[in-house]
């Protein structure tokens, strides 16, 4: 069987065209996978831009209220220092406001002690009357502070939008 050259020119015309062609879908399914990629990229990255915007407002939130209370907690704790001082100092005192139990007898006689005016801590416990009103005003701007992170911070995290746990946020009435 002998091919004739027209058809052999024929053949080799059509493989010399199918060849470029074959190559041409080739690119073209090369170049949709591409910008397939190209747009899966693009829709991450606004995400992380997002999320990153988010962030950050969360974190400048968490920041303004850490500011708010630290300040008022050195605003106190400078008040219970010169508190301190003028009590050290005697300009101020520190009174107990103390009733006497009904129950002590009204006796008359030499052992009994007349009034001795208003009662006051002793000096031994002035120090621990103090270390506790530091103590109270750090644990209340402690408490304030995680309260205000939660319901500012932390319910507006984009994991608290429409989470699996519908009544999470809802309070239970009796």
């Amino acid at each position: 069987m002998t091919l004739s050259p027209f058809r052999l020119a024929l053949i080799v015309m059509l493989i010399t065209a199918l060849v470029p062609l074959y190559w041409f879908i080739r690119v073209v399914d090369q170049r949709d996978a591409a910008l397939k990629d190209l747009s899966s990229v693009q829709s991450e990255v606004k995400g992380l831009r997002e999320a990153a915007r988010i962030s950050g407002e969360m974190l400048a939130e968490r920041d303004a209220i850490d500011l708010k209370n630290t300040t008022e907690l050195t605003h106190v704790r400078t008040e219970n220092q010169n508190l301190r001082r003028a009590v050290d100092d005697g300009t101020k005192r520190l009174r107990i406001r103390a009733t006497c139990p009904a129950s002590v007898p009204a006796t008359t006689g030499a052992a009994r002690v007349a009034d001795a005016g208003t009662a006051e801590l002793a000096a031994d416990a002035r120090p621990d009357y103090h270390t506790l009103l530091d103590q109270l005003a750090l644990t209340r701007q402690m408490v304030f502070g995680l309260q205000q992170y939660a319901l500012g911070v932390c319910q507006r995290s984009p994991a608290h939008q429409g989470n699996t746990f519908p009544n999470l946020n809802k309070r239970a009435t009796p």
